[in-house]
């Protein structure tokens, strides 16, 4: 995978010129980093990039450039990576299982700030961390719904073993936090509201005041036509909730986007291999490719079918289904998309707000998965 040197005007330009055989991811630094603003003029608090999401350096890049200068890291390469690339950013390690080794890599870099959500991962941040200037923000769950899946199946911290662990950070001299993840996709601004109000509780029954209260990542991207994300109303609810949750000891907010921040920023062109008896579409990418997660949150609506010389179809729309190239049938799209009936071999299927978890999760399963990246001035056609 690699980024081409040249900046093209936009996709269709590319696609014309080159023809490509393989999928392209098309990246706008523009929209990366207007997005970046709408987060750090909108927001309460500190935006923090969780890499994980994509760690393109070109990304990293371009949102230093646009002013977010804090990164949710979760493992030694990311770590090592951002302070390459940002030597000055903060690093929040809120990966709340860590071998020793790997702790040991967050001190030497100089590492102030983790999560926690059990007393034996506690016990071992104690143990090797120095408490002075350090942070430990304690990673509690809820059954709260309205994202695409759960965040709290892995991790996070019972309300009642929140206390223990919040008095446990305090008591051992580190500064004491808490923080959760409402789920990723997360479109119900009142999830954020119940977990916010829960972190009020978990401070009052540790009869600790808490220094920042990590609201997490789970922001929504642009996946859905005529469903734009409303972030504005989100970042509303989050001041006022805390205000009225905290009063006079509100703690400074922290959040950590990484498909809030990166998904837009991106779009995909899967090239079309076959057409299959005017029923299937096979492209030439899928779930074991950049297309991975739209099994598990539903298929992007957002998408046009452009011809080689980057015109678009519009053909009478029917539901068709979607393969990807490999020789497994696993390899198929959820469901049936509704594509322009004129779509034909040799066209390329468009999915806009492919920036998160596409470049990351690429596989070179049965020898398909080649991926480049391309940079546009805009994303629009």
């Amino acid at each position: 995978m690699g980024l081409s040197k040249t900046i093209w005007t936009d996709l269709s330009e590319f696609l014309r010129a080159t023809r490509p055989e393989t999928p392209v991811l098309f990246f706008s630094p523009a929209a990366l980093q207007a997005t970046a603003r709408r987060f750090l003029s909108g927001f309460p608090g500190l935006v923090t990039y969780a890499v994980k999401s994509n760690p393109e350096e070109t990304v990293i890049e371009n949102l230093t450039a646009a002013g977010v200068h804090g990164f949710d890291v979760a493992s030694p390469f990311e770590m090592r990576m951002i302070r390459r690339l940002a030597p000055e950013a903060a690093l929040h390690y809120n990966n709340p299982v860590r071998s020793r080794s790997e702790i040991g890599v967050a001190v030497s870099l100089g590492v102030t700030s983790y999560s926690v959500d059990s007393r034996s991962e506690l016990a071992k941040l104690i143990d090797l961390v120095p408490a002075k200037g350090t942070e430990i923000a304690v990673r509690f769950k809820l059954p709260v719904s309205g994202a695409a899946y759960n965040f709290g199946a892995k991790f996070g911290a019972t309300a009642d073993l929140s206390v223990e662990l919040l008095k446990t950070v305090a008591e051992a001299g580190f500064i004491p936090s808490l923080t959760f993840h409402p789920g990723t996709q997360c479109t119900d601004p009142g999830a954020w509201e119940h977990y916010i109000r829960a972190a009020g509780g978990i401070a009052r029954g540790a009869g600790v005041k808490i220094a920042r209260l990590n609201v997490g990542g789970g922001f929504p991207s642009h996946r859905l036509n005529g469903q734009p994300p409303q972030l504005e109303a989100i970042f509303a609810l989050i001041d006022r909730v805390a205000t009225e949750t905290f009063g006079a000891d509100r703690p400074a907010l922290v959040c950590e986007p990484g498909r809030g921040l990166v998904a837009d920023a991106f779009a995909v062109a899967a090239p079309v291999k076959a057409v299959r008896d005017g029923a299937h579409v096979f492209l030439n990418d899928g779930v074991y490719g950049s297309l991975t997660e739209l099994n598990m949150i539903g298929v992007i609506n957002r998408t046009v079918v452009l011809t080689p010389e980057g015109q678009k179809r519009a053909g009478a729309p029917r539901n068709l289904i979607v393969f990807g190239p490999t020789c497994d049938s696993v390899d198929r799209l959820p469901g049936e998309m509704l594509l322009p009936g004129d779509i034909a071999e040799g066209d390329h299927l468009v999915f806009f707000g492919m920036g998160a978890y596409s470049t990351v999760t690429n596989t070179r399963f049965n020898g398909f998965g080649e991926l480049s990246i391309a940079t546009v001035l805009s994303l629009k056609i």
